[in-house]
């Protein structure tokens, strides 16, 4: 089974300017055959998301017409245009909706669902995109609107604003990207207002986004993130808000938000797998956005110098919006716009910048989550989620069915990169059920296409194993599938296990069941609205694979060594002396220093082909 979301690479797609074209030019033969007498361009089969969609589709349109002069799109524009300023401008307070600050204020707003009362809840975003519609019509307005209708839609797109900013609760749904975007379109309105008043707008705007969002940020592995639905990231909405930083950079030239877009996209690039793929999220765990992203992967990787290009995309939105039959939809169709104008080439290479929160060379990567314990690895083309054993959720040695991965004080790194190898060393103190202190040092080496962990902690009591991983998917280039597979070594022995138990809070990988229906299931509240990560927090027990310790360890430690990726007989040496730990391999020797560390307490690490 494929993961529906998790595609190919968005660096893959063509954005040259003829591309850009040959989509405008899909566009408009889509548009003009939709266009109703009325001049209404929604799909047919709308229904939410639905109040800012035609007017999304007229901004289109104005770029097409911009950039190759079509001579049947002034009037197309003018008139789906007048379709939305009579029929999808609504001024009376929308029944039910629950986060006014000033009832009956005559502000115009967009509806999520066109129906009074029908779901209101979705009606702030909805005016934010539309007022970043209108901006961009008003943008495109020259030679093809006449002074009343560009009148009225600015009139209308400054009644958005106020609406957003006045009449309602700044950002009800805490979404950094709903907020960020609405801010964009603060910025993009004030170039068209005239001068005093596009100056308090502008200043508004600014104000908000210090106050609102950047004093809110939410720090993870490091990086100080735009909150989105209630966590620090989430892998569908955290590029869309890179993409609004960058065009907030664009049209403002303020620095922070190139300083807060950069930090933002090394955070990404450091999640990341090699192959692209991302996993977890407050508001979803494994849906990618597609075209939505590209503008702020792009911009943001050229600034960093990374290749965030390799993001996994939904492909199928990979030029703009679509509904079930394949044909457009004007939701999101500013960041299209935004994605033809802006002419950042996109950064391929890998970046040279080591992370402390990453560890990847050629096909093999781990990122590492803010207590330096893996998040995901990915080795042999197979990507390796953190496996579950009695509501303990990580990779490290388990002994009486306790998880020893919880750091009890300071984690600490360091990092060597000898002869194509690259390596991390991850040394913590953890505390398990009795109550000693010991010491976890793991080392991971990597010559670019295989991986090896090893492991050693002082002597646990009774038959202590490494947790290693949960096989979960595997690369096929355009997609990713679900497994239960992978290619991996133990020299202490290796077992693939499964939940002995059935039910919501026990993953097996050898069913069907997505890791993102399984946390949703295990969620508070419902698909679309729960905390995925929250809910899969809940998990008990998954399939895991569990390696026993290598034979013939020094006294007094236990070691685990796990290769994953290709390779024959995997046996290697562990030795103890002066120095610290000597592990050899087939391919490495390295020499992990004693826990205490050096004189700063910083530990130590010497590698050799």
């Amino acid at each position: 089974m494929h993961l529906p979301h998790q595609r190919g690479p968005l660096h893959d797609l063509p954005d040259t300017p003829d591309a850009y074209d040959a989509v405008l030019a899909d566009v408009t033969a889509q548009a003009l055959a939709r266009l109703t007498p009325e001049g209404n361009l929604e799909h047919p089969d709308a229904h939410d998301d639905v109040g800012d969609t035609s007017l999304g589709i007229t901004s289109l349109l104005a770029l097409a017409w911009q950039r190759g002069k079509d001579p049947r799109l002034p009037e197309a524009v003018r008139r789906s245009l007048a379709f939305h300023l009579r029929e999808r401008v609504y001024t009376e307070d929308n029944p039910g909706y629950p986060n006014l600050r000033v009832t009956d204020s005559g502000l115009p707003h967009a509806r999520y669902v066109l129906q009074a009362g029908a779901h209101p809840i979705g009606d702030w975003p909805s005016t934010a995109w539309a007022l970043l519609q209108a901006v961009n019509v008003l943008d495109a307005a020259d030679g093809l609107l006449d002074d009343e209708q560009y009148a009225a839609l600015r009139e209308l797109a400054h009644g958005y604003w106020r609406w957003l900013t006045e009449a309602t609760f700044f950002n009800p749904q805490e979404a950094g990207n709903q907020a960020i975007g609405c801010v964009v379109g603060g910025l993009m309105l004030a170039r068209h207002l005239p001068c005093e008043q596009g100056e308090l707008v502008r200043a508004r705007a600014l104000s908000l986004y210090a106050d609102e969002i950047r004093a809110h940020r939410v720090r993870d592995r490091g990086a100080l993130l735009p909150p989105e639905h209630g966590g620090a990231y989430d892998n569908n909405y955290g590029p869309i808000s890179l993409s609004f930083l960058a065009q907030a950079h664009r049209v403002s030239g303020e620095e922070m938000f190139a300083e807060d877009g950069d930090t933002l996209a090394r955070y990404v690039d450091a999640r990341l797998t090699s192959g692209g793929y991302d996993n977890g999220g407050p508001r979803y765990s494994e849906q990618h956005s597609g075209f939505e992203s590209v503008l702020g992967l792009r911009y943001f990787g050229a600034r960093i110098r990374a290749d965030l290009g390799r993001y996994r995309g939904d492909t199928r939105w990979a030029r703009h919006a679509v509904k079930a039959d394949g044909g457009i939809d004007g939701h999101f169709a500013f960041m299209l716009v935004w994605q033809i104008q802006d002419t950042t080439r996109w950064h391929r290479g890998p970046s040279q910048t080591r992370h402390r929160h990453q560890l990847r060379s050629g096909t093999v990567s781990v990122a590492f989550d803010s207590r330096m314990t893996p998040s995901l690895i990915e080795a042999g083309g197979t990507y390796y989620l953190p496996a579950a054993v009695r509501r303990q959720h990580g990779f490290g040695p388990v002994t009486d069915g306790f998880l020893l991965c919880r750091p009890m004080g300071e984690a600490r790194v360091a990092d060597v990169r000898p002869d194509g190898l690259t390596a991390k060393l991850v040394t913590k103190p953890v505390v398990g059920r009795d109550h000693v202190l010991r010491h976890v040092r793991s080392l991971y080496v990597t010559d670019g296409t295989r991986l090896w962990v090893t492991v050693a902690v002082e002597r646990l009591d009774g038959t202590p194993y490494l947790l290693s991983g949960l096989p979960y998917a595997a690369d096929e280039g355009d997609r990713v599938r679900r497994t239960a597979e992978g290619e991996v070594a133990s020299a202490g022995g290796l077992r693939l296990t499964h939940p002995a138990d059935s039910g919501p809070d026990h993953f097996d990988t050898r069913a069907e069941r997505t890791q993102e229906q399984a946390a949703f299931a295990l969620a508070a509240d419902p698909r679309g609205y729960g905390n995925p990560d929250e809910g899969w927090r809940h998990l008990v027990s998954s399939s895991a694979l569990e390696a026993g310790p290598v034979p013939g360890a020094p006294e007094g430690l236990h070691v685990f060594a796990v290769r994953y990726g290709p390779g024959g007989v995997f046996a290697p040496l562990v030795e103890e002396g002066a120095d610290g730990l000597t592990v050899r391999t087939e391919a490495f020797t390295a020499v992990v220093g004693p826990p205490a560390g050096d004189r700063r307490g910083e530990p130590s690490l010497t590698l050799n082909r």
